[in-house]
């Protein structure tokens, strides 16, 4: 069998990129370099397990609170009053506030150093007493690492946990926590509700001098003109009735006049003698007749003979009306206040705690850190990974060539033939096929060897060769001075066998040195026979 090999001159193949991956490459570098990534790995699992095993257990206790949204209560009435009457209001001290949540207000509560402080202390000095180095502790330290205080999105319950190495001040510590919020809370809710107490207390005596004062002005009003208590009823038609002056009741006088001497006198007289008494009699009786004579003819209203006018009368009305909405607009302040104070009064009774405890504190049956199956795990992952980069690193900085294609890159002749690793006595029909191709007019041929291969790999190899060239001189080493006077070269390689480094040298000396090249032949371990 014969085969004839076409050869053209060697070009430069392109270099390839150090930045381009290939992950056929990537797996044969992490295989070769297997030893190194087991090591690592197993090294950073046993770190991990010490680290799991010697750190102290960590316990955890929680409890949950519901709290009570106070807009509804005295504060959501005080806020209804401060809208109401915003001057009152500001003089009560009770603006400002009402946009922000009840519930955000008690959590930041619960958050505060006020609450939690001396719970820290607390813990701190326990910590001391059991010799504990506590010098670097900070409160915000404590508060970040040890505590969980979470409002439930939607709801008004809170979620409040507590975590230690020390098992036994879990419990005592949310104790503490409960105990101070509580005392804290009823505290500011008292002192709020006190507030609002003595407000509606003192506005309510306002309200009832300012109610009194009214109603006196209108009482004194109307016993003054003697308007009955349906002179409220009286509208415009009725008040253009009264368009001429009233017929007097007594020749020289007017109405007017008449009810005011009498009611003087009458006034006078009740200091002195009781209502049994004939002038008294006499005076009611004429009193009387001069009322039922006013309200035959005015609805009322009083017009003064020869004098009064439409104008006096409608004044008189206008008089009346004012003080009857006054009297009126200051009882129902009053009766409001009252109401609220009595309301106030009955939630100052049944006063309670803004906040109620669902769930007693409880701690965990185990602890919750250190998650050992965890730590290993993740400790056995990231000591593969760091072994993997690490071989990685180390098979790259070794400048070995184990690709085809850098290979393929570096040398500057084409490849020519593989030949399995495993079975050399193949290598003998290849060495024929050679002769009979690329070696067919070579009258000497140089059998280079490129890189660290071994050497029954060559001996086996330039056997091969030597009996199928027959009388043909062959050179078989890497010494390019030597095989200078050879008609043509051959070089052969191994995956891993070459350093980069190596192979740029080499590609520059057959340059210089202008030999013909036939190719290249590579000896893998992978090819099968």
């Amino acid at each position: 069998m014969s085969m004839s090999y076409t050869t053209s001159p060697p070009q430069a193949s392109p270099q390839l990129s150090d930045d381009e991956i290939d992950l056929r490459q990537v797996a044969a570098a992490l295989g070769r370099q297997k030893v190194l990534i087991g090591g690592i790995t197993i090294a950073a699992a046993l770190l991990s397990g010490i680290y799991a095993f010697t750190r102290k257990p960590v316990w955890k206790g929680s409890f949950q609170i519901v709290l009570e949204n106070q807009n509804s209560g005295s504060g959501g009435r005080l806020a209804q009053l401060a809208a109401a009457n915003p001057m009152l209001a500001n003089l009560a001290g009770l603006g400002g506030g009402a946009g922000e949540s009840s519930l955000e207000t008690e959590v930041k509560i619960l958050e505060s150093p006020s609450v939690l402080k001396p719970t820290y202390d607390f813990v701190k000095s326990s910590k001391a007493s059991a010799g504990e180095d506590v010098s670097e502790w900070t409160y915000p330290d404590w508060v970040k690492g040890n505590l969980s205080i979470e409002l439930v999105k939607g709801t008004s319950v809170l979620n409040l946990a507590y975590q230690d190495t020390d098992e036994t001040l879990v419990l005592p510590v949310l104790k503490r926590i409960t105990d101070t919020y509580q005392e804290y809370s009823n505290r500011d809710s008292s002192k709020s509700l006190n507030k609002a107490l003595l407000f509606a207390e003192e506005q309510s005596v306002i309200l009832r001098r300012k109610a009194k004062e009214s109603n006196r002005q209108l009482d004194t009003f109307k016993f003054t003109y003697g308007i009955s208590n349906d002179a409220a009823e009286i509208n415009s038609p009725q008040l253009n009735k009264l368009s001429s002056p009233l017929p007097q009741v007594s020749k020289g006088r007017d109405p007017l006049a008449e009810l005011a001497g009498i009611n003087k006198e009458l006034t006078r007289r009740l200091q002195f003698f009781t209502e049994d008494d004939p002038s008294i009699k006499r005076l009611q009786k004429e009193r009387q007749a001069i009322l039922q004579y006013i309200n035959q003819t005015g609805g009322g209203l009083i017009s003064i003979a020869g004098g009064g006018t439409k104008e006096l009368n409608r004044e008189i009305l206008i008089n009346y009306k004012e003080l009857e909405r006054t009297a009126t607009r200051d009882n129902a302040a009053l009766t409001a206040m009252e109401s609220e104070l009595l309301s106030l009064q009955i939630q100052k009774a049944q006063e309670r705690q803004p906040w109620e405890l669902i769930s007693t504190p409880t701690l965990l049956d185990k602890p919750v850190a250190p998650r050992k199956k965890r730590i290993v795990a993740l400790g056995l992952l990231g000591g593969l990974v760091l072994g993997c980069g690490a071989g990685l690193i180390r098979d790259r900085r070794t400048g070995l060539v184990f690709s085809d294609d850098e290979l393929k890159a570096l040398l500057p002749c084409p490849l020519l033939e593989r030949l399995p690793a495993a079975a050399p006595q193949q290598w003998t029909n290849t060495a024929q096929l050679l002769v009979q191709g690329p070696l067919a007019d070579a009258q000497s041929v140089a059998l280079i060897p490129v890189g660290a291969l071994e050497t029954a790999q060559v001996d086996q190899l330039s056997q091969a060769l030597n009996n199928a060239l027959g009388h043909r001189q062959l050179l078989v080493g890497s010494d390019l001075l030597a095989s200078r006077n050879c008609r043509t070269q051959l070089l052969v390689t191994a995956p891993g066998a070459p350093q980069r480094q190596q192979l740029q040298q080499l590609r520059k000396q057959l340059a210089l040195q202008g030999t013909p090249l036939a190719g290249w032949l590579l000896i893998d371990p992978e090819l099968e026979a």
